[in-house]
């Protein structure tokens, strides 16, 4: 048994993996080809592999393959992990794989007996691969570690001398790394640090801590990536403090007097990479750039209304060849680079955020740093980018049962050859993927269906680690049980990202018209096959977990990256596109359809927030300032939307359809989009309560569909 309707809810069963890791678009599957296409409903599943343990959850249960009568074995014919979804056979000497169906020999040192008249082994319950649908394996156990590496380069241009940008990161440097070894436990006991500073040229630290005083080499011929020395580079932190210390403390002196010449943003990535590789350790890059990027042809601080217009849309969000060559070899080598801008100009060359997305960084700009909002959240942004848990030299591996395949996987990464095999450069708790199955045969209804996902990464203890999340899901015949168990928030996250990712390759307006006929098409078949009551010409039927779906993918149409408005501004665009193919189901879906919080009080605090979408059989607790619905409402109509609209009381929104207008619930109508045009209907708007900016058409509106 599992939990899986709100992300608020906590897995009690531990033989299949939590949503928190796995969270599907339906879970029950059809059992054949045909019905899939029939529903014109995707399946696939939005996979979180290192997201964290909600409160009430015990974290992952590790173990180690060299444990001593370990069951830790994999199947001999797909390679799959052990997960409670194996079936042993002839009393615990094989064990048949759900996902390939190959039978594997258990060696004699592994084996134990089932017990009679059961497919499960008699140790199942002590052994964390054999009960948990999530677990972890130590591989390196004993062996020498890769500890991850921090490298910080600094622009030390004469934007940056001139503007104060200098001085203050070099501040806040110090104080962050003081903060570091402070607080620093076991995670961050091994981390090496390293110092680079470029304009024209690069200048590398010599660390050592054997020396008096730290060294500087100057390095101008920078066209072929040769290091005189690597040695004293990267050192462990509780080694180097002092010596940093000095260095960013003389670093505003010793380039007050810089020259007006370009500094190449290009220079550190490629250096950056050069040491890490020499070193050979994974780790984080971040640089701190001032003077604004000058290279690529595309001029992206101006309107982009023609882009979006033209046969250019498409070229628009293609990363450059050379972003892609470099994002592959920090793959490799599990660098992720770290963009903090603090040009306070128009950015006027190509987008610089492409080979940060691609590594699993980030961009973050800021426009003075001299504020104090800023300066506080450049501190809580390098903070929030050190500490946060993240897997270096990262294999992902997703594997279904017989019957069923990976067709695609979308996210920020550079796709292979294999859809169910993905490589990343890192990866942290918050990054997710999609991945979408299609039939190739038809599925067994009593085995169902068993998605797993096998993560090995390099931790930031530099160990080895392979995390295992499984989950078992039902399939049937009946496209009912598929509708019943749908999640539109999961759903919205799915298309967000597969949509995102096709904008590469395809036209903006063939996306948008896309969207709009897997809607129509899913609820058309919704009301023929599945619908059990009476039905008016007309009326919309919709499945009671996609009462909300309509209105989030009418929110995904008009974003600003498949529909941009007139004011927006080609980075803002792609780094938003950037930027949500790496979120989870809760974010995605707080940013389509945001919450609702009350400006003003004036009864008691309510226990939480007031949500405008929330999941299925929730509760949440109504705003002491909404208002009771007026007169002119209905009663039916008030009844249907409003329960109880005491302040201080319940009221359930179950699968309600609530617009994001804030006037639609001052009268129990909900606004949506038209199914009909009706340009000559002049009706006056229903209700007086209504605002007159805000006034609608009755043709457009209908009743709430809650209960």
């Amino acid at each position: 048994l599992f939990l899986y309707l709100s992300p608020l809810h906590v897995t009690l069963s531990p033989g299949s993996a939590s949503p928190r890791f796995i969270r599907c678009t339906s879970y029950s599957f059809p059992s054949e080809g045909g019905a899939a296409q029939r529903c014109h409903l995707p399946l696939g599943a939005i996979i979180t592999p290192l997201a964290q343990p909600g409160a009430g959850e015990r974290p992952l249960v590790q173990v180690s393959r060299s444990e001593e009568g370990a069951c830790v074995l994999c199947c001999g014919g797909c390679a799959a992990q052990m997960c409670p979804s194996f079936t042993w056979q002839d009393c615990g000497q094989r064990f048949h794989c759900p996902f390939c169906g190959h039978v594997t020999e258990v060696p004699w040192q592994c084996y134990q007996p089932t017990a009679r008249g059961r497919t499960r082994r008699v140790d199942a319950e002590q052994r964390a691969e054999l009960s948990h649908g999530s677990y972890e394996i130590l591989e390196t156990q004993g062996q020498q570690r890769e500890c991850p590496a921090l490298l910080l380069a600094v622009d030390v241009s004469s934007q940056a001398v001139r503007g104060g940008q200098l001085t203050h990161i070099c501040q806040q440097l110090r104080s962050f790394l003081d903060s570091l070894q402070r607080d620093s436990g076991s995670d961050q006991s091994q981390l090496r640090v390293g110092v680079v500073t470029y304009h024209s040229s690069l200048h590398l630290y010599n660390l050592n801590p054997a020396l008096s005083r730290p060294h500087m080499l100057v390095i101008t011929q920078t066209e072929e990536l040769e290091l005189p020395v690597w040695e004293g580079l990267l050192v462990p932190l509780r080694d180097c403090r002092t010596a940093i210390d000095k260095v960013l403390q003389q670093i505003p002196s010793l380039f007050s007097e810089a020259e007006d010449s370009p500094a190449s943003q290009e220079l550190p990535v490629h250096y950056g990479l050069h040491i890490l590789k020499v070193a050979g350790c994974p780790g984080k890059v971040l640089f701190f750039h001032t003077a604004p990027p000058s290279d690529g042809s595309l001029n992206c601080s101006s309107g982009s209304s023609g882009f979006f217009s033209s046969s250019k849309e498409k070229s628009l969000f293609q990363p450059p060849e050379h972003c892609v060559a470099l994002a592959q070899e920090c793959v490799a080598q599990g660098c992720s680079f770290h963009l903090f801008l603090f040009s306070q100009q128009a950015v006027g060359g190509a987008w610089p955020g492409h080979t940060p997305y691609l590594t699993g960084g980030g961009v973050y700009s800021y426009g003075c740093l001299q504020g104090q909002v800023d300066s506080e959240q450049f501190h809580s942004d390098l903070r929030r980018c050190v500490d946060t848990e993240t897997g270096y030299r990262v294999e992902m591996q997703v594997s279904v049962s017989k019957g069923l395949r990976v067709s695609g996987c979308f996210g920020a990464f550079t796709p292979g050859p294999d859809p169910a095999h993905i490589r990343l450069a890192t990866i942290d708790w918050h990054t997710a993927l999609a991945v979408q199955f299609t039939h190739h045969s038809p599925l067994d209804e009593e085995r169902g269906v068993v998605i797993q996902v096998a993560l090995s990464y390099t931790s930031s203890l530099g160990e080895r680690r392979t995390r295992v999340h499984s989950l078992s899901l039902r399939c049937s015949r009946h496209l009912v049980d598929t509708f019943r168990n749908c999640q539109a928030e999961t759903l919205l996250t799915f298309y967000c990202k597969r949509v995102y990712c096709a904008v590469l390759t395809r036209p903006l307006q063939d996306l948008r018209d896309e969207l709009l006929t897997e809607l129509t098409a899913m609820l058309t078949c919704y009301r023929q096959h599945c619908s059990t009551t009476a039905l008016t010409h007309g009326q919309l039927v919709l499945p009671q977990g996609l009462k909300s779906l309509p209105v989030m993918l009418n929110s995904l149409r008009r974003s600003e990256v498949l529909l941009p408005g007139l004011r927006g501004s080609v980075p803002l665009r792609l780094q938003l596109r950037s930027q949500l193919v790496t979120m989870d189901t809760a974010s995605t879906a707080a940013h389509f359809y945001p919450q609702l919080l009350p400006l003003v009080r004036h009864g008691p605090r309510p226990a939480e927030p007031v949500q405008l979408i929330e999941s299925i059989n929730e509760f949440v607790p109504l705003c002491p300032n909404l208002p009771v619905p007026p007169s002119p409402c209905s009663t039916s109509v008030r009844r249907q939307c409003v329960r109880c609209a005491a302040p201080g009381s319940v009221w359930r929104r179950r699968g309600c359809i609530w617009p994001m207008m804030p006037w639609a619930w001052c009268c129990g109508w909900a606004t949506m989009p038209p199914h009909r045009s009706s340009p000559a209907c002049s009706t006056p708007p229903p209700f007086p309560c209504c605002p007159a900016e805000s006034a609608v058409c009755r043709c457009w509106t209908m009743p709430c569909l809650s209960e």
